[in-house]
C-alpha cells in the first residue's frame, strides 16, 4: 500500500508506512476497544474483541483440562501478609500493586492487594489442600482479570493497568516432574499460539535478572511486530522452593518423611495474544482472523433490501446453520461501505446476493485470507465454507512463519547490533553469561542500543568467541531486541 485512501471510515495509513498509527485505528476503527473510559491506563473491551478472546480462552482451557488442569476461582482481593511471605515475590510486585485500604466507612487493619498474580493466593490454600504424595500432581488452573500499577505508557491490549489472562500453578513432588511441567506448558504454547492462532514465536530462557519474582527459572515466548519490537506472550515459570516454605506446602512422601513441594506458573494473557493477532494478520484493509477464533465466520450482504434479497439471506444463514456463525447485514449503508465494513472487521468470508447471482443460482465470495472475489454455484456453498474453514487459518500461520523467518540477524559488535535493531529485527551474538555476572552488560545495551536481551535459545548454541559487549569469553549466545 503505498498511501491508504483517507477515507475516514477506513485506515489512512498503511501497516508498513506507519504501524504505530495502524495499530491505534484499527483498535478504534474495528470497534475493538474504547479507552474513553474514565479511569487511566484501562480499556473497555468491545464485542468484536470480547468475542475472539472468548474463543481463544476455550481453545487454552480445553487443551489445559486435557493436560489434567483443573479449573478455580479465587478471590480478586490477597491479603498483604501474603505478599510479605516471600521476599523475592513483593519486592518484584510492591511498585505495581493497587491497594485497597478502606470498605464502605470502615478502614481496614491490613491493606488488601487486587491481584497482580496469584501465586501466594493458590499457595495458601495448597497448604490446605496437599497432604500426600497421593494428592501429587496438583495442576490447577483459573481464567482471571489482574490488575498491575503500570508506570510506562499504556497502550490498548498490549500494555495496560487491568488484562485478562489464564494463571496455571501447580504443585509437583520433585523438581524433575516440575521441570516437565514447564515443558508441557511450552508445548502447550506451541499447540494453541502457533498452531491455532497463527502466531510464530520464540521461547527463550530469561535471563537470571529479567525472571519472574520468586522464580528460579524463566522461559517466555517472544512474537515480533512490524515495529521491530517483540511482544512477551506466554511465559512459565519453575518456582524457587522458598514459596513453598514460606507457605509450609508440604506433603508426606512414601518414605513417610514431610517433604515441600516443588511449583511452576504460567501465564498466557489473553488480551496480549488478541493483540498480537490483530498485529500479525491484520493489512490495510483491516483485520484478519483464523477461522478458529473469528468473532463471525460469515457476513451475507444483499446488495439491496428487497424482500427476495433479504429472504435469501436469511435462507441461506439457515442453510449454514451450525457450521458457521453467519451475521446478515441489512444496514442501510452503501455497498462500498458494506464491503468496507467487513474488509475491516476481518470476517473469514463475504457473500454477496444479488438478484441476477439468485436467479443463476450462484453467490459473489470474497475469502479474506486471501483477498480473493470469486464466484461459485450455490449449490457448492457448504463445500466452499469447509474449503476456507480448513485453508484460512494455514495460509495465515505460514505467510506469518515467513515474515518472522527473516529477521534474525547475527552481529559481532554493539554497533552492529544497534543497526539490526534499528532496523527492525532480532538481534544475535554471543555474550557473556545470562547469569546474574550478565547484567552489567545487559545494562549497556539498553543504554547504548534502547534493547533488552531477551535470553537463549532452547536449543542449545554452540559458543565460540567473545561478548559482543565487555569483550570477555562468552558464555552463551543470546537474542537482544526492543520490547514494549
Amino acid at each position: 500500500m503505498k498511501k491508504a485512501e483517507k477515507d475516514s471510515k477506513g485506515l489512512t495509513v498503511g501497516k508498513k508506512e506507519d504501524f504505530s498509527t495502524w495499530f491505534s485505528e484499527i483498535v478504534q476503527k474495528a470497534e475493538l476497544g474504547d479507552l474513553r473510559y474514565n479511569v487511566k491506563g484501562f480499556l473497555v473491551f468491545q464485542p468484536w474483541s470480547v468475542l475472539c478472546m472468548e474463543k481463544m480462552y476455550k481453545h487454552f482451557e480445553r487443551v489445559l483440562q486435557r493436560k489434567g488442569h483443573s479449573p478455580y476461582f479465587f478471590p480478586t482481593l490477597i491479603p498483604e501478609e501474603n505478599f510479605t511471605r516471600e521476599a523475592g515475590h513483593v519486592e518484584g510486585f510492591t511498585p505495581e500493586v493497587f491497594w485497597v485500604t478502606q470498605g464502605g466507612e470502615t478502614k481496614f487493619d491490613e491493606k488488601l492487594a487486587l491481584r497482580p498474580t496469584s501465586e501466594t493466593a493458590f499457595y495458601q490454600m495448597f497448604a490446605l489442600w496437599i497432604r500426600s504424595y497421593n494428592d501429587l500432581p496438583f495442576k490447577t488452573y483459573q481464567r482471571a482479570n489482574v490488575f498491575r500499577y503500570e508506570t510506562k505508557a499504556t497502550r490498548p491490549f498490549l500494555r495496560s493497568r487491568e488484562f485478562h489472562w489464564i494463571e496455571t500453578h501447580c504443585a509437583f513432588a520433585t523438581e524433575n516432574d516440575a521441570m516437565k511441567q514447564v515443558e508441557e506448558d511450552m508445548e502447550t504454547t506451541k499447540e494453541v499460539l502457533h498452531d491455532t492462532f497463527g502466531l510464530p514465536f520464540i521461547f527463550f530462557e530469561r535471563p537470571r535478572w529479567d525472571t519472574f519474582p520468586g522464580a528460579k527459572k524463566t522461559f517466555a515466548a517472544d512474537v515480533l511486530n512490524p515495529d521491530g519490537k517483540v511482544v512477551q506472550q506466554p511465559s512459565t515459570h519453575m518456582i524457587k522452593q522458598d514459596f513453598a516454605k514460606a507457605f509450609d506446602i508440604k506433603f508426606k512422601d512414601k518414605d513417610g518423611k514431610d517433604k515441600f513441594v516443588y511449583t511452576t506458573c504460567y501465564g498466557p494473557a489473553m488480551s496480549r495474544i488478541f493483540a498480537s493477532v490483530v498485529i500479525m494478520h491484520g493489512d490495510d484493509k483491516g483485520l484478519r482472523f483464523p477461522w478458529e477464533i473469528a468473532p463471525r465466520h460469515v457476513a451475507i450482504v444483499p446488495i439491496d433490501d428487497s424482500k427476495e434479497l433479504v429472504e435469501k439471506a436469511q435462507e441461506l444463514k439457515e442453510k449454514i446453520g451450525e457450521f458457521a456463525e453467519v451475521v446478515v447485514d441489512l444496514s442501510k449503508k452503501s455497498m462500498g461501505e458494506k464491503f468496507n465494513h467487513w474488509e475491516m472487521k476481518g470476517v473469514p468470508v463475504r457473500i454477496d446476493i444479488g438478484k441476477k447471482e439468485v436467479k443463476e443460482g450462484k453467490l459473489s465470495v470474497f475469502r479474506r485470507d486471501l483477498n480473493k472475489k470469486e464466484v461459485i454455484a450455490e449449490k457448492e456453498l457448504m463445500k466452499y465454507l469447509k474449503k476456507v474453514k480448513s485453508e484460512s487459518g494455514e495460509n495465515l500461520r505460514k505467510e506469518a512463519d515467513r515474515l518472522f523467518s527473516d529477521r534474525i540477524v547475527n552481529v559481532s559488535s554493539v554497533s552492529e547490533m544497534k543497526k539490526a535493531i534499528d532496523s527492525g529485527n532480532i538481534a544475535r551474538c554471543e555474550f557473556c553469561s545470562i547469569e546474574l555476572d550478565g547484567e552489567k552488560c545487559a545494562e549497556v545495551v539498553e543504554k547504548e542500543v534502547g534493547a533488552k536481551v531477551r535470553g537463549t535459545n532452547l536449543k542449545k548454541e554452540t559458543v565460540k568467541g567473545k561478548c559482543v559487549v565487555c569483550g570477555k569469553k562468552a558464555g552463551d549466545v543470546v537474542y537482544i531486541a526492543r520490547d514494549y
